[in-house]
């Protein structure tokens, strides 16, 4: 059973792309997202701002890397996921992050011209959300 999670809000900061020693692409970004109310006691906006990293794999991360920048809106789904790691002095360190199935540009505030790619040959994923394991 896999859940699924949706966000919209804007990059944080340039998609960083990277390749394993197999060829395997790797992009990472962070998106903000704000959430903004009317307080009903005091008649005032109030906002809230949470940060999300994301992580793409193969196709997706080299159309990312290629496409998107910072501050554009965007629309990300895919499934949390949770890494621990021990840092350089051995303290355990852990983080969520979302795995992303699909990214692209938010319509609402502005207009994307899409160009299809030609892949020489499709590859395909045993998890279906084109995570490498």
């Amino acid at each position: 059973m896999a859940t699924t999670t949706t966000i919209e809000g804007n990059l944080t900061r340039e998609p960083e792309i990277r390749y394993s020693t197999t060829g395997l692409a790797t992009t990472t970004l962070g998106v903000a997202v704000n959430r903004r109310w009317k307080n009903q006691a005091t008649d005032a906006w109030e906002e809230e701002t949470s940060f999300f990293d994301v992580v793409c794999f193969k196709e997706l991360a080299e159309n990312v890397a290629l496409t998107c920048t910072k501050g554009m809106r965007v629309l990300v789904t895919g499934r949390l996921t949770h890494r621990q790691w021990a840092d350089d002095e051995g303290a355990k360190r852990s983080k969520v992050e979302i795995v992303a199935q699909d990214l692209g540009p938010s319509l609402r505030y502005a207009t994307a011209e899409v160009a299809r790619l030609s892949r020489s040959e499709e590859s395909t994923t045993s998890s279906g959300d084109g995570e490498p394991f």
